[in-house]
């Protein structure tokens, strides 16, 4: 359910962690920390505040942040672990509709990346094809490790980005 920014604005620490601590993947920490930055100007204030305080968390909570997020079109562990807002995400770019052949790679391509660089691969995928993803996959996994952590990272934004859009009106 969407809220105004100015809702937002004025909602106790639980209500506003409630409303938005599904926008970085299972990490209430990023809503907790921003309550105590309101009042918001815009959404665009609130996307910043957001993304600061995760640029900020340092290297350990960031990682633990990366690994909150599930690998990409893994059926096997759809149920267990991925959020309504990764299920939507990963059905809107097709990924809930891959051929036999396209999961096969996929899960090669899911195995080699976390085995290279420790965490999962990490896309915003809300515009993509199957067959971009499949491809950022394949360029991806030769990437240096500090490269693709900052990578990770930017990915990230632009989904909580895109959760922040489906959340706050106005």
């Amino acid at each position: 359910m969407p809220h105004s920014l100015d809702d937002l604005n004025r909602m106790d620490r639980a209500a506003f962690v409630a409303a938005l601590g599904a926008v970085f993947e299972d990490s209430p920490w990023v809503a907790e920390a921003a309550w105590d930055r309101r009042p918001f100007a815009g959404k665009e204030d609130l996307r910043a505040a957001m993304t600061a305080i995760v640029r900020d968390s340092g290297p350990e909570r960031q990682r633990a942040l990366i690994l909150s997020h599930p690998d990409l079109a893994d059926k096997a562990a759809r149920p267990a672990n991925l959020t309504a807002f990764s299920q939507t995400e990963q059905a809107r770019a097709g990924l809930n509709e891959l051929t036999e052949d396209e999961i096969q790679e996929q899960r090669a391509l899911n195995r080699a990346y976390r085995e290279r660089f420790g965490f999962p691969f990490i896309m915003a995928v809300r515009f993509s094809t199957r067959p971009e993803i499949l491809q950022g996959m394949r360029e991806r996994v030769a990437n240096d490790p500090a490269v693709e952590f900052g990578r990770a990272l930017e990915e990230i934004y632009k989904i909580a980005g895109f959760r922040l859009d489906d959340l706050v009106t106005g």
